[in-house]
């Protein structure tokens, strides 16, 4: 599998890759869909410009036969690595791709920055991906962040009660 940083010209591609695991109809042929709880967009290409321009920031990618199908995002937050904007194209979802990525991101963040724990947020009412993230050494920190409704840069709201859940997974040290 090879992950690589992206690039410029990789936006517009990596927009239509989240997108595709997380909104409209195309999203359910995949399980990490969020159709059920939020319309519209969930980033777009002003959104993930951004997050390659700043510091301590990047976005990861794999390619299959040159079209992106898988995709994540670190920044470095002090001893910590953010985990975000993690997409894998609904057509191979199941197949282990996540759990690979999710693994290299986190030697990564460790290679790169010197990460010590790894932290991200999940809509709390996914309780489908939350167990999939505990299954793979985070857990729950008891905190929660607001959903930002009204800002529908981040989509539009089916449902009146959604924040997000903070996970943290410490990280072992290189070499142990």
């Amino acid at each position: 599998m090879a992950l690589r940083p992206a690039g410029p010209a990789d936006v517009p591609a990596l927009v239509a890759l989240v997108e595709s695991a997380y909104r409209g109809e195309a999203s359910r042929a995949g399980w990490t869909t969020e159709a059920d709880l939020l319309a519209g967009q969930r980033t777009d290409e002003a959104a993930v410009a951004e997050l390659l321009g700043r510091p301590d920031s990047v976005v990861l990618l794999v390619e299959r036969d040159g079209a992106p199908v898988a995709c994540c995002h670190l920044e470095r937050r002090g001893p910590a690595a953010y985990f975000g904007m993690f997409s894998v194209s609904p057509a191979v979802q199941g197949g282990g791709l996540g759990r690979r990525v999710l693994a290299r991101a986190e030697e990564w963040a460790r290679a790169a920055w010197g990460s010590t724990a790894m932290e991200m947020t999940v809509i709390d009412q996914r309780a489908d991906l939350i167990a999939w993230y505990e299954r793979r050494g985070f857990a729950r920190t008891g905190e929660f962040e607001p959903f930002p409704y009204g800002n529908e840069r981040f989509g539009v709201p089916l449902r009146p009660d959604l924040r997000f859940a903070r996970l943290v997974k410490p990280l072992e040290p290189q070499g142990e």
